[in-house]
C-alpha cells in the first residue's frame, strides 16, 4: 500500500507551499501528486521535491483530469493520507459587467471542481486521512463586488463543516482554511479588470507559509476550521455578532 498526499492548485501560491511543507514534515508519505494546468511548473516544484512525485497537468474543470486522478487511485493501490483542494480563483467587480466565463469558472473550480475530487478520493482515505480545502474570510459573509468568489468559498465551508461530521467516525477529519489576503499571485487574477482593488489587502496581507502552517497544526489537531490571522479571527466574530447588511456595507466601501 502507498500513502500519499493529493495537492491541487500545486503549481503556486498556497498549494505550492503545501507542497514544501509535506514533503519536509511528511515522512510517513510515500508520494506527493502534483495536480494542476501548468505541467511546466509542476515539474519544476518537483524537482525541489525529496519526496517522489507523480504530476497530474490539466484543468479541473475539466471531468476529464478528475477522471486521469479517480484512474490512477484505482490502479497504484493508494491510501489517501493528505487530500489538499487548494486549487481556485476570484475576480473582484460588480457581477452583471464581469465576463461570463469568469464569473461560471469560479463555480465550476472552487465548487464542482472541488466536489468532484473529493468524491473520487474518499473511497481511497481511511484512518488518520485528512482533507484540507482552501476556503476564504470571503465565506463569513455575502461580499458585494466579491460576490460570486463569497458565494463559492460559503460552499466550500459549509461543505467542509458538513462533510467532517459525517466522517469523523471513520477516523477522516476535514478542515477549512479560512485566510484573509494572502501573497501569492491570486490578485494578479482577481485583480485584471482594473475596476477595484481590494484595500484591506494592504494591511491584512500574510504570507503563504503562515496559512500552511497553521492550517497543518489545525489539521491534524483535528479543528473544523483553521483561520490563520488574528485579524481574520476578529473579522470572523465580528460577522457572528453583528447584522450581515451592516457588515455588508463595511466590505462594500473597502473597495475603491
Amino acid at each position: 500500500m502507498k500513502y500519499i498526499a493529493v495537492i491541487t492548485g500545486a503549481s503556486s501560491g498556497i498549494g505550492r507551499e503545501f507542497a514544501y511543507a509535506i514533503d519536509q514534515s511528511m515522512s510517513s508519505i510515500d508520494e506527493i501528486w502534483l495536480i494542476a494546468r501548468r505541467k511546466d511548473r509542476l515539474e519544476e516544484l518537483s524537482e525541489k521535491l525529496s519526496h517522489n512525485t507523480r504530476i497530474i497537468s490539466g484543468d479541473l474543470s475539466s471531468r476529464i483530469t478528475v477522471n486521469r486522478l479517480q484512474a490512477l487511485l484505482k490502479t497504484e493501490k493508494c491510501r489517501v493520507r493528505f487530500l489538499i483542494n487548494a486549487a481556485g480563483y476570484g475576480i473582484l467587480g460588480d457581477f452583471e459587467s464581469g465576463d461570463r466565463r469568469d464569473e461560471t469558472g469560479m463555480c465550476d473550480l472552487n465548487v464542482r471542481a472541488l466536489t468532484d475530487v473529493t468524491y473520487v478520493c474518499i473511497p481511497f482515505m481511511g484512518k488518520g486521512s485528512r482533507i484540507i480545502n482552501l476556503a476564504s474570510s470571503a465565506a463569513f459573509v455575502p461580499q458585494p463586488g466579491f460576490s460570486v468568489y463569497a458565494a463559492t468559498k460559503s460552499y466550500v465551508l459549509s461543505f467542509s463543516r458538513s462533510l467532517n461530521m459525517e466522517l469523523c467516525g471513520k477516523g477522516i477529519y476535514i478542515t477549512a482554511v479560512c485566510p484573509g489576503p494572502v501573497k501569492t499571485e491570486f490578485f494578479n487574477i482577481a485583480e485584471k479588470n482594473g475596476t477595484r482593488t481590494l484595500s484591506l489587502k494592504k494591511f491584512a496581507m500574510t504570507t503563504p507559509d503562515v496559512v500552511v502552517k497553521r492550517a497543518l497544526k489545525d489539521s491534524l489537531a483535528k479543528k473544523e476550521i483553521s483561520v490563520p490571522t488574528f485579524l481574520m479571527r476578529l473579522f470572523r466574530i465580528m460577522c457572528k455578532i453583528l447584522p450581515h447588511s451592516i457588515i455588508m456595507k463595511i466590505t462594500s466601501m473597502i473597495y475603491k
